[in-house]
């Protein structure tokens, strides 16, 4: 049965099924939100405890469930454009590249993603698959992301920022949603779902959603073959085993067919080359269980136990990875000063990877394991001064020890307004990619050859890329209607990934006779970035409120003596220098709202990629207390704008002017 029936067989299925009491986490309305509350809202990625925003020593910036609701957004990249200092940019419509502060790429390795504690890091290239990273919005709590290497203590590749989304307990979403959507780009999406009591103790949700894109157009208007389309099931369970201890256990399935474009070299076959759309086929399944428990002296603890596995088909090459964690965690107050957290984890990845049409990781089976522990103490120096130093420490395969000390100072004059410091290390472990990989990346002539061969070749010894980093902030509520976070910032990268070129040989067989024109990864570049970002929240009425933030970032790279490295002049470039927002959210009526959202994204240089402005704008409609009626436009001021450029022989799209409706039922 073809994947669009099975996802109609199975909302019917849902859909039908779905009755009962109304699910309690209705619309809330977000002008209703006081400042002070979004300056104390508790967040839990700094220092893996919860403390107010305005403790946190860190560049942090949360985007709630009113957030993404009002943002009109259907999927997670799209959500993270709202936070200050993330660059987003789709390359086709089911592809982006994701950073914070800089050094975006397709595989971009040095931000942390976590889906309620779960990291979807992937061992092949430490970074994330963000077509395989789907939730159901209207589930997700918040979404906290750290700027900077703030949330070290979740360890290796933590080093420009952490992204941590947390999804409701399932006892918040009780009884049943039904959503269904429809528009020019995304031309489908639904989501069912029920959440019910499991005796006297426990709650759970189960849901099931479907979502297909339209194809989108290369810069050229021709049609592309990128269309997406993706069944996801899941579930999540909450017990409260007795008063000290809960138990949580949640699951997701997922298939996913997907296309894009690609161009390359077909190594059996020299020198063959070709452009054609390829269809993506991936999937994958995932199991977590987390144990708190409250000892009898107030301290908390914690197990969380996951498994991961995951199936690509992409460039020709199938790639099977199974991750399996452990992780333990004890918090507790010592006396009156100090604020204690450590913890102890294992980590262990499985990866299969086949030969593809012009690359290989040598050898195909391999298995990678991590060892972790931190310790962090927050101590109390004076009433409204706060100091928390500690370090995460690390063992993996490739470089062995590793680690990550940081220090933040925190210090609130008012009760409206922080000023923190802090200083850290962290460190971007090297990967399967780093060290195994070879790829016949490009054919070029040669004179009284045949033809040249660039090879590009791992590097068995690498480096950890290191980051030193300080960083200064500021948070106020300036008054009963405005509040504004600023952060700077300056860093010091050691030993990144650099492509060195060999001695070019010649080769007579394979034929037919040939120069070969090697490039091997080595770790000879440094770089140096300085900048800023700043947010801020005005409520103009009771009716309405103003969000806006500005991030600025500049960069530079130095190479080794020893380098012959043509590329570093090109990072600076896959990140803008500037980028800033504007989002205006109105209660027109009791029941109507209107949000528009405007960003503006300076250029690329790298692929000589435009500068743009994007305006997204939604109206919705409530129909009582468990209807909800929106229609979305997004890119509404141009017919379509490039984001980044093809890249590893992927072609990229344009990011088109679409609308999109939508209805949401609670019951």
């Amino acid at each position: 049965m073809k994947l669009l029936e099975i996802a109609r067989s199975a909302a019917v299925c849902v859909f039908t099924s779905l009755t009962c009491t109304a699910q309690q986490t209705g619309p809330l309305d977000l002008t209703q939100i006081s400042l002070e509350d979004l300056l104390h809202m508790r967040v839990t990625s700094v220092a893996k405890r919860e403390q107010p925003i305005s403790k946190a020593g860190a560049a942090i910036y949360v985007i709630t469930q009113e957030d993404i609701r009002r943002s009109g957004s259907t999927s997670l990249p799209d959500l993270l454009r709202l936070a200050p200092g993330v660059n987003v940019a789709r390359m086709d419509s089911n592809t982006w590249a994701i950073s914070i502060r800089g050094f975006n790429d397709l595989y971009a390795d040095k931000v942390l993603v976590l889906i309620d504690g779960r990291s979807v890091y992937n061992p092949l290239f430490s970074g994330v698959n963000w077509d395989a990273q789907d939730v159901v919005l209207e589930d997700i709590e918040r979404i906290e992301v750290i700027r900077g290497p703030g949330g070290t203590v979740w360890g290796a590749n933590a080093v420009n920022g952490v992204i941590n989304i947390i999804t409701k307990s399932a006892r918040n979403t009780q009884g049943g949603l039904v959503t269904a959507g429809s528009g020019s780009k995304t031309t489908a999406e639904g989501v069912g779902q029920y959440g019910g009591k499991l005796g006297g103790r426990g709650a759970y949700r189960v849901f099931v959603k479907y979502f297909n894109i339209d194809h989108a157009n290369f810069p050229g208007g021709s049609r592309a073959a990128d269309g997406w389309n993706t069944l996801h099931g899941g579930f999540r369970s909450d017990w409260d085993l007795s008063s000290r201890d809960t138990l949580t256990v949640q699951g997701d399935l997922l298939r996913a067919q997907e296309g894009q474009t690609i161009t390359t070299v077909f190594s059996n076959a020299l020198p063959s080359r070709a452009t054609f759309n390829e269809q993506i086929d991936t999937g994958g399944a995932n199991l977590l269980g987390r144990w708190n428990h409250t000892v009898a002296n107030g301290s908390q603890t914690s197990v969380q136990i996951y498994d991961d596995y995951s199936r690509r088909n992409n460039l020709g090459i199938l790639i099977e990875q199974n991750t399996f964690s452990m992780d333990f965690q004890h918090h507790m107050a010592i006396g009156s000063r100090h604020d204690l957290v450590w913890d102890v984890s294992a980590r262990v990845s499985k990866l299969h990877m086949g030969s593809g049409y012009s690359t290989t990781v040598s050898p195909l089976d391999r298995t990678d394991t991590l060892f972790s522990t931190f310790v962090q103490d927050e101590v109390k120096i004076a009433k409204s001064l706060w100091l928390t130093f500690g370090s995460k420490f690390e063992r993996n395969d490739y470089t062995g020890v590793e680690f990550e000390p940081s220090v933040q100072l925190v210090w609130m004059p008012t009760k409206r307004q922080s000023v923190w410091l802090s200083a850290a290390r962290a460190i971007r472990q090297p990967s399967a990619l780093d060290t195994s990989i070879y790829s016949e990346g490009a054919i070029f002539p040669v004179q009284d050859v045949a033809f040249g061969l660039l090879t590009i070749a791992g590097n068995p010894a690498p480096k950890a890329e290191t980051l030193k980093d300080f960083e200064a902030g500021y948070r106020a509520q300036a008054g009963p209607r405005l509040s504004v976070d600023l952060a700077v910032f300056t860093s010091f990268y050691r030993s990144l990934r650099s492509n060195d070129p060999g001695i070019p040989y010649f080769v007579t067989n394979p034929g037919p006779p040939h120069l070969v024109s090697p490039v091997f990864f080595g770790n000879k570049t440094h770089a140096n970035t300085y900048g800023g970002e700043v947010s801020a929240n005005w409520s103009v009425t009771n009716r309405w409120r103003i969000s806006s933030s500005y991030s600025r970032l500049q960069m530079a790279i130095v190479r080794d003596p020893s380098s012959r490295d043509a590329q570093p002049q090109l990072t600076p470039g896959s990140a803008p220098v500037q980028q800033f927002q504007v989002r205006s959210s109105v209660k027109l009526t009791r029941r109507l709202e209107w949000d528009s959202n405007l960003f503006h994204v300076g250029r690329l240089t790298y692929g000589r990629i435009p500068a743009y402005t994007r305006l997204d704008s939604r109206f919705a409609l409530g129909l009582g207390e468990m209807v909800e009626l929106s229609v979305s436009g997004q890119n509404l001021l141009s017919s379509g704008h490039a984001e980044f450029p093809d890249e590893l022989g992927t072609s990229h799209t344009l990011v088109e002017r679409s609308a999109f409706g939508k209805i949401a039922w609670r019951f």
